[in-house]
């Protein structure tokens, strides 16, 4: 049976969920309708999910349209979830939008558009309660086009009522949508045999459009439109044969192994279980996967199946390494670029007792979650790297619930950055008839770089894979808290000299060593502190552009393009929020702002700092004092 992912998408409170719920319903897969409000949803599996109404963890779901198979993703929408977002952007196929026809285009609706057309993901919009009193869909099609959007609509609602605009009123009180006949010219747009047509005065005929809106929504030219009703059921079935005839449904692909893991759980006996994404290729069971090896495996969809095909979904258990946004490849796994949270906070116990069992709960929550970043700080606190206050929220009520400890959050910080200035070379060498701490020798050079990269200048062989692996192990982890506090990055890191006495030496005493002689070549490099920033664009009244300007640039804004009704540039991210409480008071409220993480911007003057968590190698008693702490 051919496999379509697709992934729901949609502004906080939109309706995605019920949206999902209702496919699944109505396609069979499922007896009974759950509901948000009463918390029975079937994608929405957490407590914490459905007692906020909000969707947080990727989760997956399947049902058939006649002979296709659909594989359902219902995304998170709330933006502190936005890396979550992405990562299952990069496993679909197709998506789904919802829009509110009571909200209107939300600021994050406009977020997820851009991200969509960036990543050529071919979409439908489904404007959903249309039932609703205040219901302006209209207003809607007319805004997505205001903004670029090539929207066709496939369906509309019948007929206005008066001032609730909710559409034609039938018998059982419900809202009813008809057929919409497609817009030629804006398909003629994308499509020379039609655009000669309509000049001809020539009217194409339906299979003709159906046919160019088909071609069009796969190559990400138009967006079809279909109004509807997730709680109501109207629109869903002409949004269910959309599904089936306008997304493109990929090819398998033959070839060497390509897949990404995009989420991760526990099963009830809490083993871990990790969500496969085929692309070519085929696993199996008992298959060795990376560092771990297939022990048992569910197709989505296939109610069982020991073999995974391309183009398909899976749980696979076995794998206890894998992680969020790993990926797998004949040339090894790695790992999905994201940008990075710019806040940090500070997680403790209340009651000490429960500190360790706080710290592991952290750490399975990382694994979920790669970009969250745990390390451990002194007095027993954990470091937690965040992308807004929400996401905080949520981790306080994930640990209580699920994990039965408590927590105390600090108030967020800002994440700064360190990259070296110069060249700097340092090393250690044992002497095996002197007194030394380290039966090992280590010689390291910093210098500029982009990333991070490791390269050895020492003989292929000198040391055993044991001793240089501890080596790379220990700068990565080092380069954790550069000169400032902060993590280094754009940096190449050389390896100039090794050696090691046998029997002595052991891969505890080259990993001990090198963080000394690591921050040693960093000092004399020299480092730089910037703080990341993001890249804004904000629509604005042309009467509010002067204000508007003029608030941005004292919050320390570099101004890129500027119109009376536009705005664009960078601005810090600690000052993103701030710029946002100013706008609706300066734009009467018309103000729509978006943002992402874009680059940094050096820190003038005395850099932050961040207080050291690794017994400062820099201080040589220091560190050897923190090394014998038990």
């Amino acid at each position: 049976m051919p496999t379509v992912n697709i992934g729901v998408l949609a502004h906080v409170d939109a309706g995605k969920t019920s949206l999902t719920e209702r496919l699944l319903f109505d396609s069979g897969s499922i007896g009974r309708l759950g509901s948000v409000d009463a918390g029975d949803t079937q994608t929405d599996t957490g407590d914490i999910e459905r007692r906020r109404g909000i969707t947080i963890r990727s989760a997956v779901a399947s049902f058939a349209v006649g002979d296709l198979q659909v594989n359902l993703i219902d995304t998170p929408g709330h933006a502190d979830f936005v890396a979550e977002v992405e990562r299952a952007l990069g496993v679909l196929d197709g998506a789904i939008l919802v829009i509110s026809a009571v909200e209107g285009i939300q600021a994050q609706t406009r977020i997820l558009l851009r991200t969509l057309r960036k990543m050529r993901l071919p979409t439908l919009l489904f404007i959903n309660k249309i039932d609703r009193m205040g219901a302006l869909q209209r207003d809607i099609l007319a805004g997505l086009r205001a903004v670029a959007v090539n929207a066709v609509a496939v369906n509309a609602v019948a007929a206005d009522t008066g001032a609730a605009d909710t559409g034609a009123i039938g018998a059982a009180g419900q809202v009813r949508v008809v057929p919409a006949p497609l817009d030629a010219e804006v398909l003629a747009e994308n499509d020379d045999a039609l655009l000669e047509a309509l000049v001809e005065g020539r009217d194409p005929g339906p299979d003709e459009l159906r046919s160019a809106l088909a071609a069009q929504t796969a190559a990400c030219l138009v967006h079809p439109v279909f109004h509807g009703s997730a709680i109501g059921g109207q629109g869903v079935a002409e949004l269910m044969d959309g599904i089936r005839d306008l997304l493109p449904v990929p090819a398998p692909r033959d070839g060497d192994l390509r897949g990404t893991i995009f989420a991760v759980e526990r099963d009830r006996d809490g083993r871990k279980v990790s969500y496969l994404r085929l692309f070519s290729g085929e696993v199996q069971r008992r298959q060795k996967l990376g560092s771990g090896r297939v022990t048992r495996l569910q197709v989505v969809g296939s109610g069982g199946g020991d073999r995974l095909t391309a183009g398909d979904i899976a749980r696979i258990w076995g794998l206890s390494h894998a992680r969020v946004g790993d990926r797998l490849s004949p040339e090894g796994s790695g790992t999905s670029a994201f940008a990075p949270p710019s806040l940090e906070t500070v997680v403790r116990a209340p009651h000490p007792a429960d500190a360790s069992r706080l710290h592991a709960a952290l750490l399975w929550l990382a694994e979920q979650d790669p970009l969250i970043g745990t390390r451990v700080l002194p007095g027993g606190g954990t470091s937690v790297l965040l992308y807004g206050e929400v996401q905080k929220e949520v981790l306080a009520e994930r640990l209580r619930e699920e994990f039965g400890v408590e927590a105390a959050f600090a108030d967020s910080t800002q994440v700064y950055l360190e990259r070296p200035v110069g060249v700097g070379e340092d090393h250690t060498e044992f002497d095996r008839h002197g007194d030394h701490d380290f039966w090992a020798t280590v010689g390291l050079r910093v210098e500029p770089g982009t990333g991070f990269t490791f390269r050895r200048e020492v003989e292929l062989g000198s040391l055993s894979h044991a001793f240089n692996q501890a080596i790379e192990d220990a700068v990565r982890a080092t380069f954790l808290e550069g000169l400032y506090g902060w993590p280094v990055t754009d940096c190449t890191v050389t390896l100039t000299r090794s050696g090691f006495q046998p029997p002595l030496s052991t891969a505890a005493d080259f990993r001990n060593l090198t963080p000394m002689v690591l921050m040693s070549a960093l000092s004399r490099a020299g480092t730089r502190v910037y703080e990341p920033c993001h890249a804004f664009e904000v629509e604005i009244p042309p009467w509010a552009f002067g204000t508007v300007a003029a608030r941005l640039s004292a919050l320390g804004a570099e101004l890129a393009d500027v119109s009376p009704s536009l705005i664009t540039g960078s601005l810090p991210a600690r000052l993103v929020n701030e710029a946002r409480r100013h706008l609706p008071g300066l734009t009467r409220g018309e103000a729509v702002w978006w943002s992402r993480p874009s680059g940094d911007r050096r820190v003038h003057g005395r850099p932050p700092t961040r207080p050291r968590t690794d017994g400062n190698p820099l201080d040589r008693v220091e560190y050897l004092r923190h090394l014998a702490m038990p």
